[in-house]
């Protein structure tokens, strides 16, 4: 069995001899397009007649809960298990999650044949997550008290017993495979002005960035959360740090680290970075689904936040917000049309 080795890492993460730290080319994006194309349908991008009418604004909302898992993230595992290298094919791939990325890793992984062991927080309190991506075939293990002391432990794995360890960030064929949605965005709505979008690894967000931003002009804009901002300062003061602790309700965006990959591209192709309160998450949640008949995620309501937040600033625009999924748990959820 081939020994694989942590090497030197750019950020506080652990990365291996097999990661490829180059941003995907607008070639790859489109080869990884292709691939995308023959597994999952295209997300329709539709007006919200509520937010436009708020904002003064044509705003659309970028439907990627309505893929299979009900995020985003699944389209970046089907590019890179397509092109997965020889020896991991039997031994399999190993990654930390919150839930999304653990259920896009599994379902693609189920469709090349491949095992899949995914490490969540004992902590997780999503069960709908869990339950699915056992569903789908995968191991998972609980370990640790956030995501990043899950992710350690996945690092460790994949150093020890030789599996593919698919990194949150760090991976150019996942941001390529999730940039087929800002093509997507380009050819439905070629006018687009701005385009704002969750972080938390900053995989999707870096994706628009090298489609929307780079290619159209348009301003893309990252949103985090005020208690897990950790990106959000790597961006603005350009140094990574691993931050005592990550504090917010919305799971998909609670990382106390960032990744040096998606970084770069957001360092260079950001337009802005914001942050917003987790009341406001749970505003933005409350109204799209009153407002729009849309179950949104705590991560997935951080565009619809911000904008609201921006308010006049986006007068007279286009406007792009993914809905970048809708697994919001059944509790969550109760307690927040409890407080209505």
């Amino acid at each position: 069995m081939p020994s694989y080795e942590p090497v030197e890492s750019p950020d506080k993460t652990t990365i291996f001899s097999y990661h490829d730290l180059t941003p995907p080319t607008t070639q790859d994006i489109y080869a990884a397009q292709r691939i995308v194309r023959r597994y999952l349908p295209r997300t329709p991008l539709v007006r919200s007649e509520s937010l436009s009418a708020e904002l003064d604004a044509d705003v659309y909302l970028k439907r990627e809960d309505t893929l299979p898992t009900r995020s985003f993230k699944i389209r970046g595992f089907y590019n890179l298990i397509a092109d997965l290298e020889p020896e991991f094919r039997e031994k399999g791939l190993i990654t930390a999650s919150m839930g999304n990325h653990g259920q896009g890793m599994a379902t693609a992984a189920r469709e090349f044949d491949v095992p899949a062991i995914i490490v969540v927080p004992a902590t997780l309190e999503n069960p709908t997550k869990i339950n699915s991506m056992e569903r789908l075939g995968a191991t998972v293990i609980k370990h640790g008290q956030d995501f990043d002391e899950a992710r350690e432990y996945a690092e460790q794995q994949g150093a020890e017993e030789g599996y593919r360890y698919v990194h949150g960030g760090n991976e150019p064929h996942l941001i390529a495979g999730r940039a087929s949605a800002g093509l997507e965005v380009m050819e439905d709505c070629p006018e687009v002005d701005v385009l704002i979008n969750p972080v938390g690894g900053g995989s999707s967000a870096s994706a628009y960035a090298l489609t929307v931003g780079a290619l159209l002009g348009a301003d893309v804009i990252g949103v985090q959360a005020t208690g897990a901002d950790a990106v959000y300062r790597a961006w603005s003061e350009g140094t990574i740090e691993l931050q005592a602790q990550a504090d917010t309700f919305a799971e998909g965006i609670k990382t106390r680290t960032p990744f040096a990959l998606p970084l770069q591209i957001m360092q260079e192709h950001l337009t802005e970075m914001m942050l917003v309160e987790d009341d406001d998450l749970r505003a933005a949640i409350q109204r799209l689904l009153v407002d729009d008949a849309i179950m949104a995620e705590g991560a997935a309501a951080a565009g619809i936040a911000a904008a609201l937040q921006m308010g006049g600033e986006l007068a007279g625009k286009t406007v792009v917000l993914p809905i970048t999924g809708s697994n919001l748990s059944a509790e969550k959820l109760q307690n927040m049309l409890a407080d209505r």
